[in-house]
């Protein structure tokens, strides 16, 4: 079993609490303003979403799993891609431990798993223990439905290679398996700049997101030195979802700025693909 690592820090350890934080980021004057009904069926294919703590990121994560409501996989599974900060584990790695959060036990997909496994994805919980890019999004899933498994996957090798051959390792285990599968791909965007430093360039890089351009998306990066820290997540995700996406949408960015007063802020994006 995989145990909380950021419960009671960036998201309340108590059920009830963490049930109010919630609500109250989709009803935030940031979030989508409403509480989502949730449905089963549709196309959604993928989402992005920020991992930072709930008061910071929560209404603009919110957005993201307002069109998972909307189209959410019952019975099915999340794959959920983030980057790895604590340089613990293999480059690219998945764990088959289930975890226990505060909204009770998540399973994983250990058929899909296994196939992501025989294609090059190492087995290492030690990738995971102190990670907290898939945690968070586990609470506002599971605020949806608890009828899910998923498979975590953290990434410190975020190379385009990487991000490409992951990508393409997804897309053909999705194609194969036989249940519905939605993406989220876990990242923040520019650390510890001024609230207009990042609204500019952060901009450059949700454009390159939109259009699905992986290549252009590492040129942006390193031309302007943006801070995104789950680039390999998304571009991985991006690289699974192409051939089947007929339509994306960049939800909402905002700042850290946005939610109190600071110099130095963090930049928030959320995002999703449509079959």
């Amino acid at each position: 079993m995989r145990y909380p690592r950021v419960a009671g820090r960036f998201y309340p350890a108590n059920e009830d609490e963490l049930r109010e934080q919630i609500e109250n980021s989709f009803l935030h004057t940031i979030g989508p303003g409403k509480i989502p009904d949730t449905k089963s069926g549709g196309n959604l294919l993928a989402v992005m979403a920020p991992h930072a703590g709930y008061v910071f990121s929560g209404p603009v994560a919110a957005h993201s799993y307002n069109a998972v409501a909307e189209s959410f996989p019952e019975g099915g599974t999340f794959v959920i891609i983030g980057p790895n900060h604590t340089g613990y584990g293999a480059p690219v790695a998945l764990t088959t431990h289930d975890w226990k959060m505060p909204f009770g036990d998540v399973r994983i997909d250990r058929e899909l798993a296994e196939m992501l496994m025989a294609g090059g994805v190492e087995d290492d919980i030690s990738a995971h223990r102190y990670e907290h890019s898939v945690e968070v999004q586990l609470p506002f899933i599971q605020y949806l439905s608890d009828n899910f498994e998923f498979v975590p996957i953290v990434m410190m090798d975020q190379s385009m290679r990487a991000a490409i051959r992951l990508g393409k390792l997804l897309r053909k285990a999705i194609k194969e398996h036989e249940r519905r599968v939605v993406i989220v791909a876990s990242t923040d965007f520019s650390h510890y700049v001024s609230k207009d430093w990042a609204y500019t360039h952060d901009a450059l890089a949700l454009d390159r997101i939109g259009d699905m351009d992986i290549e252009g998306l590492y040129k942006t990066l390193k031309k302007y030195g943006i801070s995104m820290c789950g680039y390999g997540p998304v571009g991985a995700m991006i690289e699974a979802v192409k051939d089947r996406a007929g339509a994306s949408k960049i939800l909402k960015y905002a700042t850290s700025g946005d939610i109190m007063p600071m110099a130095d802020v963090v930049g928030y994006g959320s995002a999703a693909w449509w079959g």
